[in-house]
């Protein structure tokens, strides 16, 4: 049990870590090999199998908790932020502009991460249950495969449509959007054998229990 505790605290403070560096990381539109992306899809990929390993370890219930949670923290981050940068100066110091320049959210980008994580992180949370649901504890990579290929393309486009749509143009949020496809899809192959890297037991069976005892 103890064992099952520190792997699910690591698990859910690696998966916030990741939601909050690519949250910040999407206010800067970047050029890798002659696609356009947001910087924040270096990062966020790894969420979706993250959230797969937290599945596992301790349920689908505290699955779903968890994309709330991180989704919240990533408004306050957000709300934080503007705090801050619309906070007076110490003219002791100088302006310090270069803060509000860098980490003063911009809202249209904060609300289209936030929409596309909870929507693509819950839709991952169900397709991964039906694959668990069909196979058991057989062909433990389709969960992650099956769960990240149908929550990814979903994802990409809740964010670019909303963050970048009439903004840039349509050529520039075609190309963010299929780099965004890609290279999570990179990440969802190369990240597979995590899967087996961690074990189901107890609290994800505790989980399990609890669902059939409310059914």
């Amino acid at each position: 049990m103890n064992r099952s505790y520190r792997v699910l605290t690591l698990l859910v403070a690696a998966y916030v870590a990741a939601q909050m560096l690519s949250d910040i990381a999407s206010l800067r539109i970047v050029e890798i090999a002659g696609w356009s992306m947001d910087a924040g899809t270096l990062i966020y990929p790894i969420t979706f199998t993250l959230r797969d390993l937290v599945h596992k370890v301790a349920g689908k219930r505290v699955a779903r908790l968890l994309i709330f949670v991180a989704a919240g923290i990533n408004l306050f981050m957000a709300a934080a932020f503007w705090l801050v940068a619309s906070l007076p100066t110490d003219v002791a110091v100088g302006a310090q502009a270069e803060f509000g320049t860098v980490l003063s959210p911009l809202w249209r980008i904060v609300f289209a991460s936030v929409l596309a994580e909870v929507v693509a992180e819950l839709i991952d949370t169900e397709a991964y249950a039906a694959w668990k649901a069909r196979f058991a504890d057989k062909m433990q990579w389709g969960r992650v495969l099956s769960s990240n290929l149908v929550a990814i393309p979903v994802d990409s486009a809740i964010f670019v449509l909303i963050a970048f749509y009439g903004v840039l143009p349509a050529s520039v949020v075609l190309a963010i959007f299929w780099t965004n496809v890609l290279l999570k899809g990179l990440v969802t192959i190369t990240s597979i054998p995590l899967i087996y890297v961690v074990n189901p037991d107890p609290l994800e069976v505790a989980d399990a229990t609890s669902e059939l005892a409310d059914a």
